[in-house]
C-alpha cells in the first residue's frame, strides 16, 4: 500500500483543482466543455477539479485548454515545511 500523502500535497493538490474551476467558470464553461477541449474523460476532470490524484499530461492538456500557463495552474502558494 502506497504511504500516506503529507499535508502540503493535499492542500496544494486542492488548490490546483480550484485554480482549475475558478478559471473554468471564468471562461463560462461547464464540465463538458472543458473535459471536451482538453479531450479527456470527464472522470478524469472531475478528479482533478476535486484536487485527487492527477498526472501531469492531464494538468497539461488542461492547461492547454484554458489557455494558461501550467504553472498558473500549479500557483506558489504552497509550503513543503
Amino acid at each position: 500500500m502506497p504511504p500516506e500523502h503529507p499535508q502540503w500535497v493535499i492542500d496544494a493538490r486542492r488548490a490546483i483543482g480550484d485554480r482549475i474551476r475558478i478559471r473554468r467558470i471564468e471562461l463560462d464553461w461547464t464540465q463538458q466543455r472543458l473535459w471536451e477541449a482538453a479531450d479527456m474523460p470527464r472522470n478524469t476532470l472531475q478528479r482533478m477539479e476535486a484536487g485527487q490524484e492527477m498526472k501531469i499530461s492531464h494538468l497539461l492538456r488542461v492547461a492547454a485548454a484554458l489557455r494558461v500557463h501550467p504553472r498558473d495552474l500549479l500557483g506558489n502558494d504552497w509550503d513543503s515545511s
